[in-house]
């Protein structure tokens, strides 16, 4: 199994704080937030490499990020080569450009760049595995329906397979949304790179989810455990003072 980390983007919504650093490698608890989602992949032992992409304008930082790093899993730094928040390939873009370039052809477990979360990666594998192996997303409870305006929104059927899903909708059907964290099948891989050649917008991985669970079994996984998605100032302030105060 191989896992790609989304850090492609520009964190344009953090300025200043991400004018000259990447958001994933901002510090939260003593270390960067992409050293606590590592954490967390390591805990699956069949994942055997880490992808983080990333663009032009911030390889260099992550290269020498990386130097520092003591990981038991291979780790690769790629650079999907845009220079701007306007050039952005967005977050499946980038999946498609990480897959075609390393020739990906394994089960592959995708998460954000800018998620901190409680949750255990493994007891989720696990349920990926009781499911057959069948495409994964984990949902948070964010209860509050003007905050699900701006996540991508799950509605869940029997045995917690999902029988709706929207990206930032205007009424949401429920509050329960995408951590930025999938499990996809091998199977699933044919369909992440067919996606968008017929003009389908690619800049968000909900984007795909919002077209695939009409066509295969995609099933949700609820965590109640904390999450933090840094997009703003105030979720990284409110992340930085409970994990700190938590350590």
């Amino acid at each position: 199994m191989k896992s790609i980390i989304l850090a492609g983007g520009y964190g344009t919504r953090l300025y200043p704080l991400t004018i000259n650093q990447p958001k994933p490698l901002l510090e939260v608890a003593g270390k960067p937030i992409i050293e606590h989602i590592i954490g967390k992949i390591e805990e699956i032992s069949s994942i055997d490499e880490i992808f983080i992409v990333t663009n032009a304008k911030f390889y260099s930082h992550f290269i020498r990020w990386s130097g520092n790093l003591s990981s038991t899993k291979k780790i690769k730094i790629i650079n999907d080569k845009t220079a701007s928040n306007e050039g952005r390939l967005g977050s499946l873009g980038d999946i498609q450009f990480v897959v075609n370039q390393e020739k990906i052809d394994d089960d592959l477990l995708v998460v954000a760049g800018d998620n901190i979360f409680e949750f255990s990666l493994k007891e989720i594998f696990d349920f990926f595995n009781k499911k057959n192996k069948k495409t994964v997303v984990v949902l948070h409870d964010v209860k509050d329906m003007e905050l699900a305006k701006h996540y991508g929104i799950a509605s869940i059927g029997k045995n917690s397979r999902m029988v709706d899903f929207v990206e930032k909708p205007k009424q949401p059907k429920s509050t329960l949304s995408s951590t930025g964290v999938y499990f996809y099948p091998k199977s699933i891989i044919k369909f992440l790179l067919g996606y968008g050649k017929h003009g389908k917008n690619t800049d968000k991985a909900g984007n795909f989810l919002e077209w695939l669970y009409k066509k295969d079994d995609v099933y949700c996984y609820v965590s109640d455990k904390k999450w933090y998605d840094i997009g703003s100032i105030e979720q990284l302030t409110k992340a930085r003072k409970e994990l700190e105060q938590k350590e």
